[in-house]
């Protein structure tokens, strides 16, 4: 408000009391009242044209208003203390007509100028601050008003509506970690769970930005329980997890919303397969693929066998592993399968498969290298297969691979 008396003059002529109380009415920026006059004392004729420019405001003659008190001021700069006051309340009567004009720009202006006059109150001063931050930022100037919003709040302490506000245009302007240092501040204050969806989806995309999953991610765990049949609130939480690293924590929660139902798809399954498999339990990824492939939940393909078959290795099932392999290779006909499965054989001590691997990496068209001869002469050592040792070692030799000579030997002379 404005209430441009003090009390001496007021106990001198009630008129002039009555005339107090007309000048306090709210005649604000549309972002809080005016001020109370706190300045030196003010003579009768600035105290009435303040009242008649705060009438006109009233009576939304803005254009009045604005040419009035930006002349008023000017007038009164340069002048002695109580002119100095005055000329503050004529910029902030400016400055409201100014934003009631639709002219943001400008009303911040008159405040800065208005702030900047060294009678104005302290608190008078910092009530114009958050206004022209305000303004600013309705005016597009999103760096100056932000700046000028955090001094604000740093000042006063703010409200959790400003530090929302300034969350907002820190992010707008990419500045991430400012962002998440407001939003900090609100949930030290208050609960979550008050919080809007609006403002939920903004601190979730701060925190992402700023690299804090963690912090994302409680925000939607909050969450599942009421929205447990929400798909894009699991994906979002195992997306996160991901993120942040931790793939097990993804599997987890994708595994979760797989169990709710929330999950359900072909792709969706997919997806928990291949978490599970990075994640750490690819048992588990196994389980979930040899019952979905029999069930008809996934498609027999050979992305989804190959998945298995990885799922099963990964886990150490030997049995499972070597069979997958056997079956998928089988079914593409690929060298490059039957060489997995010979390699997986062979560190697992399964001499004969790894014979047999090879064999059918060959005749599909697959050429043995310098350690697929090698390989394929320790199997057949082990098999005592002496004569097809001697041979694959030869060969070994032939194309340079030095143990083979040291085999050689240890068959002895044939």
């Amino acid at each position: 408000m404005i209430a441009v008396a003090n009390r001496r003059e007021a106990r001198r002529s009630p008129h002039r009391a009555g005339r107090w109380a007309a000048l306090a009415l709210v005649v604000g920026l549309g972002l809080s009242p005016l001020a109370n006059a706190e300045g030196p004392a003010l003579r009768a004729d600035m105290i009435a044209s303040l009242e008649s420019m705060q009438q006109a405001l009233q009576d939304s003659d803005l254009e009045r208003v604005t040419t009035r008190a930006k002349a008023s001021a000017e007038r009164l700069a340069g002048g002695n203390a109580a002119d100095r006051w005055a000329r503050a309340l004529f910029l902030q009567l400016a400055a409201t007509a100014e934003a009631r004009q639709q002219a943001p720009g400008s009303a911040a202006d008159l405040l800065a100028t208005a702030r900047s006059i060294d009678q104005v109150p302290a608190s008078r001063r910092l009530a114009w601050l958050e206004q022209e931050a305000k303004l600013r930022l309705r005016a597009g100037q999103t760096k100056a008003g932000a700046d000028l919003l955090t001094r604000w709040v740093e000042r006063s302490g703010g409200d959790d509506a400003s530090r929302w506000l300034l969350i907002q245009a820190r992010a707008s302007l990419g500045d991430w970690s400012a962002a998440a240092n407001s939003l900090a501040r609100i949930r030290e204050s208050g609960d979550t769970d008050s919080w809007t969806s609006a403002q939920r989806q903004l601190a979730e995309a701060v925190y992402q930005q700023a690299g804090q999953f963690g912090q994302a991610l409680s925000l939607i765990d909050t969450d599942t329980e009421r929205d447990a049949g929400r798909g894009d609130l699991w994906r979002r939480m195992a997306g996160m997890a991901q993120r942040a690293g931790d793939v097990g924590r993804a599997a987890a929660i994708w595994e979760s919303g797989w169990r709710r139902g929330a999950l359900t798809a072909p792709e969706d399954l997919e997806q928990l397969a291949k978490l599970h498999l990075a994640g750490g339990t690819p048992a588990r990824a196994g389980e979930h693929l040899s019952d979905w492939l029999e069930n008809g939940q996934l498609d027999d393909s050979v992305g989804h066998r190959r998945l298995l078959a990885q799922a099963w290795t990964a886990a150490r099932e030997r049995d499972r592993a070597l069979a997958a392999w056997r079956q998928l290779a089988q079914r593409t006909q690929a060298p490059d399968d039957w060489h997995q499965l010979a390699d997986i054989a062979y560190g697992w001590g399964e001499w004969q498969t790894t014979l047999e691997a090879l064999n059918a990496m060959r005749d599909a068209g697959g050429d043995f290298a310098d350690r697929d001869w090698l390989l394929y002469g320790i199997a057949a050592a082990q098999l005592e297969r002496t004569d097809d040792a001697r041979d694959a070692f030869r060969q070994a030799q032939a194309i340079g691979v030095e143990q083979a000579q040291q085999w050689l030997d240890s068959l002895g002379s044939a």
